[in-house]
């Protein structure tokens, strides 16, 4: 099992790489930089010093002692992911994430969100780690989770709204993919 994946994603038979080829060398870009900071132990402390003094991590459990009486015979124990700073367990990917990119000398990160609370802690990420940071978010999903557009707007970032088919989150992934080949093409 400590071989698996292997180099081209899969599990024995199942998994695998399924990306649109103008995405593949990103992602073949994001797995090589992964690939060698992973073992760095720099990295690995920046991120536990992150997660310990930023996120709050280990975030508590927490026994739910009317849930258990209530079903009987088992101790339920809630792991609280929402004490995280920005209320999920977003933020831990996105600290990752944005520390990654900073050390492959990107200065912005380009995200998509449709509840809002992905972008919130990406907004966080990136104004934590000095980054710019472009949300793309459906119109729709906007009026609905304003709350969470204020917040991404307050730490920083700039949210995108998408006006394009439902206004909803599968148009704000197709935006944010437009506009990563824009940049590719541009800039090559």
């Amino acid at each position: 099992m400590s071989r698996l994946p292997d180099s081209g994603g899969y599990f024995g038979a199942y998994g695998g790489s399924f990306l649109h080829p103008q995405l593949q060398p990103v992602a073949d870009e994001i797995t090589a930089a992964y690939l060698k900071i992973k073992d760095d132990e720099s990295f690995k402390e920046e991120l536990a010093a992150l997660y310990k003094h930023y996120v709050g991590r280990p975030s508590p459990v927490f026994r739910a002692a009317r849930l258990s009486a209530a079903i009987g015979g088992a101790d339920i124990y809630l792991k609280r992911e929402d004490l995280n700073h920005t209320g999920a367990h977003k933020i831990n990917h996105c600290l990752g994430e944005a520390l990654l990119a900073r050390r492959m000398g990107k200065k912005t990160l380009i995200g998509e969100t449709g509840a809002g609370q992905h972008g919130v802690a990406l907004a966080a990420a990136a104004a934590l780690l000095g980054l710019e940071c472009r949300i793309y978010m459906g119109e729709t999903d906007m009026h609905k989770e304003h709350p969470n557009v204020s917040r991404m707007k307050i730490l920083g970032a700039e949210v995108v709204p998408v006006c394009a088919g439902l206004k909803t989150l599968k148009d704000a992934v197709d935006a944010a993919l437009r506009k990563r080949n824009e940049i590719t093409e541009a800039f090559g």
